[in-house]
């Protein structure tokens, strides 16, 4: 039986889609940056720091044994949401993105990688992939090459080929850009990484959020996200990698609750995943995240997708009408999904962001933590319009009226 897809219902479940700002009733569409949460997850964190706010793995009595038995369920539900089949020892609780690419960068690649190794990244990244890896390759002697970009910033199968050869160790990309909605095609990725034997991360902040996700099926070797992007609350995130690799890998942080034996000179790690989380976690956090997860696989994430795809449809098709607006990313939205990026000819694209906040509509300006796809494209930054779940026609619709006025006034 197909699930119906009650937007009206989904929206009553976030509490902030009832406020206004500046005075005007709330158009939030800037879900790339943080998504709205909706009430249960308020209500699991809530619960946590009421009613057992004791820490985990330490305690024997009710409370600790309460805040243990949510936190590994927390991790549970992760791990069913991104379709890993192994045990939950792959995934490891992070502050978010850029940490769990850091612990890959820190961790993993500083101990294998050397001179002649080269890491492949592409130039539609945010910089929580690329500034870990310039660190990497200055440590190591490593080498940067970049998967080429057509016109629309997208990336073809020829340019996948001559990017990733047999001195490729790793390839690390998103799967999905934070900038144009559009998701690289990871399967040509991960086969012709496969051919030459090098690992691969995928930054799963966007992906993640919006698509379903199986691990197994993808084929990478870690994937990094947020639970900020995904309806959870800031400052937890999860990294995911094949258990042979942190098997392997030492640990990125040391302290307490990730040692098996600490003697006077010498120290044995914890298991995995336990290995990679250095003292107190973030409880409440991951708490929150398994909420989360267990929120967006109820709503269903093969529903959730095609909704945000006909929002890109609608939104990319009544931009296109208008000849003062210049989109960026291309117009095939079948490989694009829940963003769109856009300037309006002869206005500054802080100027509409501005405009737009006075009536209501939140979005996001500037180079969105990708400097060097903004170069690509030649310009200094974008007005980004990024949908989710609880987002609907009626909002564009309302979006698109007050650019019209925007370029109106400001033109």
């Amino acid at each position: 039986m197909v699930r119906t897809y009650d937007v009206k219902a989904l929206r009553g479940q976030f509490p902030v889609l009832a406020e206004h700002m500046r005075g005007e009733s709330l158009t939030y569409f800037d879900n790339s940056a943080t998504s709205l949460k909706p009430e249960r997850v308020l209500t699991a964190i809530d619960r946590y720091n009421r009613e057992y706010s004791a820490n985990i793995h330490r305690g024997v009595y009710e409370l600790s044994e309460r805040a243990t038995v949510a936190y590994d369920e927390a991790r549970r539900s992760v791990k069913e949401l991104i379709g890993a089949d192994d045990s939950v020892s792959e995934v490891i609780f992070t502050r978010g993105t850029t940490e769990s690419i850091n612990v890959v960068a820190f961790a993993w690649a500083l101990t294998v990688l050397g001179p002649g190794d080269e890491i492949v990244l592409t130039p539609i990244e945010h910089h929580s992939n690329l500034v870990p890896w310039q660190q990497v390759a200055r440590r190591t002697g490593a080498t940067l090459r970049y998967i080429e970009l057509d016109e629309s910033a997208s990336i073809s199968p020829a340019a996948i080929e001559r990017a990733i050869g047999p001195a490729t160790r790793l390839v690390s990309i998103t799967g999905m850009s934070n900038v144009t909605g559009y998701v690289p095609p990871l399967d040509l990725v991960v086969e012709r990484a496969r051919e030459v034997g090098a690992r691969v991360l995928v930054d799963g902040a966007q992906y993640v959020s919006h698509h379903p996700v199986s691990v197994e099926e993808i084929g990478c070797d870690f994937l990094a996200f947020s639970g900020h992007k995904m309806c959870g609350p800031t400052g937890i995130g999860a990294l995911y990698a094949k258990r042979e690799l942190l098997e392997e890998m030492d640990p990125y942080q040391f302290g307490g609750d990730m040692i098996d034996r600490v003697g006077l000179y010498e120290t044995s790690w914890a298991r995995i995943p336990e290995k990679f989380e250095a003292g107190t976690p973030n409880i409440a956090g991951a708490i929150g995240m398994g909420e989360a997860a267990r929120f967006l696989m109820e709503t269903g994430m093969e529903a959730i997708s095609r909704h945000e795809r006909d929002l890109t449809v609608y939104v990319t098709e009544r931009l296109d009408a208008l000849p003062w607006v210049q989109q960026y990313g291309g117009h095939d939205t079948e490989h694009r999904a829940g963003i769109c990026s856009f300037n309006l000819t002869g206005v500054h694209s802080h100027d509409v962001g501005s405009f737009l906040d006075q009536k209501g509509i939140a979005v996001r300006t500037g180079f969105h933590c990708a400097q060097p796809l903004m170069s690509h494209f030649g310009i200094s930054g974008t007005v980004r319009a990024s949908f989710y779940l609880y987002n609907t026609r009626e909002e564009i619709d309302r979006f698109m009226e007050t650019l019209e006025r925007v370029y109106q006034i400001l033109n």
